[in-house]
């Protein structure tokens, strides 16, 4: 009961529900181990019994938590202050607020009026709130200060969803780069209408041999990685002259043949190969001196982005001579506040500072794609996303070590999709050196993404309320569930979005406990609803009608984890996973299966009245499905870019290494033929497929949805 009790305390489950109805016991190495990565000894009965002691006398001479939320509009104290305290709050901007704190008479009526300043009066923001006692004793706190929820969308929006990477255009460096985004967005919002174009996770990634071509494993997630910079459009690049010059085009030459390599020669994206090729360029770029102008943007960037960015390019330097993984570099270089690393980022001044230039040239591409889209009339705009964690040898978890819980590692627990659960190899943030801090890490992690974006998808949004922890070396199924300060999570999320006037969308499909999704859309949080997985689960198990659907929402048919369209409705991804030996069941109980869901889904269509096609036309089917998804009230719908052209393959299949070539393909038209951005342009099945969205009616929100039987 001890150790049960002082999990408790400390947010750690000895249980869960893999599916309703089953409790599973954690056991108890995991529970120790967990705690010990939280600093909290429960290694023996004696060290558990220290540990409670030690955690009541806490909690008696707490007055605040480390972190205070008051969500607008404030009608009082967000968290219990005793009468008569004196209460003073530093606002963000350097002004002050103080009162003392009233005592409600009898019957709930104040013994004085309301001072002027009170708690209704705070502004938004994130300010200092200190509290002290009658009887002498102070307490201080971080105030975070929200608005009730984040704005939704202006009005009903569709547009595209694509994996930046696999997006080349005629100009690319064997792989889509911020110059492709930039085309696509305006292209997109003033020829098709669209309101948004949603990418892949842009964060810096692990430089290796090869380098871990996956975007949602990244070295930092605070800044964007280099390798998405169009070179050309780097405005020093057209005053590189001499023998730089000759050089230079040397290496646009090579660019051009890792292109066709692609898209003519059916390779695969190499992403090493790209930046090799752009590193050089850059090099050679970099040596042209700035201008006035630019010299002092550039210094403004250093300035603004501080710490976080000195760390970062430091981490790259030191990453170039000693390897990218920082537990392997000398003892002294493990600790970025130490004499050594000090002494080695004087060194490296030179390198340090290049980094921190390519840092400020992305930023100012991914500026430049905010814009084009902006012009373009996109109402949201461009939609970054933010993965669930970062390397453990990467910059981030250098750089923030007693943020993130030594020894531990995010996954998922088992459940009836994956009865093995998953690991996945991500060191998770501590919750109590977040509330801590202020959660200032999260804080700056979010201004950072949030510069440049309409929209921020987040992906396992489950995770701000609470992660499946795996001891490093354990299974998955030895893993429990910490939680986090959901509250906290969430204000600090709405502020920042807010101030930015950015859209949230949660990635919150799998296991989702009870109350989150409902949590989430209080707060204007959108969910993510995928066309086959939308179904009455409580009743006849068919698919849900397009009016239940819920508008707080993106409706897609697919995602990247997942097969596109084409290859659903023909089956073909069900004989992808038997090549790849992923099935669990014999190919023809699956295929069996797989066709009888399809096709109760062509006849859902054909009863609606959205499959005028008959349902022998690919094509058709495939708009008839994008028909359905803007019947529901969805606020946003997402056309997989894909789906436009026919593409059969998924950019990543869950549960391969090297057995699939995930994040490496180029988009393909329905016979596997790569396909540039401006043949996409001028693609007929994309322009039919995205007329529908043109003539589209609004729907009705609120209402019944039809029978579908």
């Amino acid at each position: 009961m001890g150790l049960a009790r002082l999990a408790a305390l400390h947010g750690v489950a000895t249980t869960y529900s893999p599916s309703a109805g089953v409790t599973v016991p954690v056991p108890d190495s995991t529970v120790v181990a967990v705690l010990a990565a939280l600093g909290v000894d429960a290694a023996t009965p004696d060290s558990v019994r220290t540990a409670l002691a030690a955690a009541d006398t806490a909690a008696e001479e707490r007055l605040l938590p480390p972190t205070v939320v008051a969500w607008l509009p404030v009608t009082g104290p967000p968290v219990a202050v005793p009468p008569g305290a004196r209460v003073r709050v530093h606002l963000e901007d350097g002004g002050t607020r103080e009162w003392r704190e009233r005592a409600p008479r009898a019957g709930g009526a104040d013994e004085r009026p309301p001072a002027p300043a009170d708690w209704a009066e705070l502004p938004t923001g994130l300010h200092g709130l200190t509290v002290r006692t009658p009887d002498g004793r102070t307490a201080r706190a971080t105030l975070v200060v929200a608005p009730e929820a984040v704005a939704p969308p202006p009005g009903r929006a569709h547009g595209f969803l694509v994996q930046l990477y696999s997006l080349l255009s005629a100009r690319s460096w064997g792989m889509g780069d911020l110059g492709d985004l930039a085309e696509l967005a305006a292209w997109a919002g003033r020829a098709l209408g669209a309101g948004f174009v949603q990418v892949n996770p842009l964060h810096a990634a692990v430089p290796g041999a090869p380098t871990d071509p996956s975007p949602y494993r990244p070295s930092s997630r605070r800044f964007p990685d280099p390798v998405h910079l169009r070179i050309e459009d780097v405005p020093e690049y057209a005053y590189v002259t001499g023998q730089d010059r000759v050089r230079l085009d040397a290496l646009v030459e090579k660019a051009a043949g890792l292109r066709g390599t692609v898209l003519r020669k059916g390779a695969l994206i190499d992403r090493d190969a790209v930046w090799e090729l752009k590193l050089q360029a850059l090099e050679l770029v970099l040596r042209v001196p700035l201008g006035p102008g630019r010299w002092a943007a550039y210094c403004d960037f250093l300035a603004d982005r501080g710490e976080a960015l000195d760390d970062h390019a430091t981490w790259c330097a030191l990453a170039e001579i000693h390897g990218s993984d920082w537990h392997a570099w000398p003892a002294g270089l493990r600790d970025p506040r130490s004499a050594e690393t000090a002494r080695a980022r004087d060194e490296l001044m030179d390198r340090v500072d290049f980094h921190c230039r390519l840092a400020w040239l992305t930023d100012e591409q991914l500026a430049a794609a905010s814009a084009a889209a902006r012009d373009a009339g996109m109402p949201v705009g461009i939609v970054h996303d933010l993965a669930v964690g970062v390397h453990p040898g990467g910059a981030d978890a250098w750089a923030q070590q007693d943020a993130f819980a030594a020894g531990m590692s995010v996954g998922a627990p088992p459940d009836a999709f994956n009865a093995r659960g998953q690991d996945w190899g991500l060191p998770p943030w501590r919750p109590d050196v977040l509330a801590a801090s202020g959660y200032a890490p999260y804080r700056g992690l979010l201004r950072e993404l949030l510069r440049h974006a309409g929209a921020l998808r987040l992906d396992h949004v489950m995770g701000l309320f609470r992660l499946w922890w795996v001891p490093i070396g354990a299974e998955p199924t030895e893993g429990t569930y910490v939680r986090y300060d959901a509250e906290a999570m969430l204000a600090v999320l709405v502020l920042e979005a807010h101030r930015a006037g950015a859209v949230v969308i949660g990635e919150d499909l799998g296991t989702v406990e009870p109350g989150v999704r409902e949590t989430l859309s209080r707060r204007g949080v959108l969910g993510t609803s995928v066309l086959w997985f939308e179904r009455d689960w409580t009743g006849t198990r068919r698919p849900l009608p397009p009016g239940r659907w819920r508008e707080g929402c993106v409706a897609t048919a697919t995602t990247h984890d997942l097969p596109s369209t084409a290859a659903r409705l023909t089956g073909e991804h069900v004989a992808l996973r038997h090549r790849l030996g992923l099935l669990t069941r014999p190919l023809d109980q699956e295929r069996t299966e797989d066709s009888a869901e399809v096709a109760e889904w062509r006849a859902c269509l054909t009863r609606l009245g959205l499959l005028p096609e008959g349902t022998h036309d690919e094509e058709g089917e495939i708009r008839a499905v994008y028909r359905f998804l803007l019947r529901t009230p969805a606020r946003m719908v997402g056309v997989w870019l894909p789906d436009a052209v026919g593409d059969r393959r998924p950019q990543n299949m869950p549960g391969t290494w090297d057995q699939y070539p995930n994040w490496r393909l180029p988009l393909a038209d329905a016979e596997g033929r790569p396909l540039t951005l401006e043949e996409l342009a001028t693609s007929p099945r994309l322009h039919a497929l995205m007329e529908i969205f043109r003539t589209a009616p609004t729907p009705r929100t609120g209402t019944p949805g039809a029978r579908l039987s």
